[in-house]
């Protein structure tokens, strides 16, 4: 059976916002150096662009290391089967 969508956990149900608040518009401005401290007005700020977040990335696969040449000796090949 499913889980229903009001059940679902809250970490799972974080979405990029596409507006940002007051407070976080001058933030981004000031990372930008388009915000004068006492010079600029609160009201009509510019647009600003929503940051970009990215998906969690997976952890990557461990690949089996080959033996470097000349390291050890490499394994003999598998005896064939004697039939009966």
């Amino acid at each position: 059976m499913s889980l229903h969508k009001s059940l679902k956990q809250k970490s799972s149900l974080v979405r990029r916002r596409n507006v940002l608040s007051r407070a976080e518009r001058i933030k981004r401005l000031k990372e930008d150096d388009r915000w004068r401290e006492g010079e600029s007005s609160v009201f009509g700020l510019p647009k600003v662009k929503p940051a970009v977040v990215s998906a969690p990335s997976r952890p990557a696969k461990k690949k089996e290391k080959a033996p470097a040449e000349g390291a050890g000796e490499a394994a003999p090949p598998a005896a064939p089967k004697a039939k009966k």
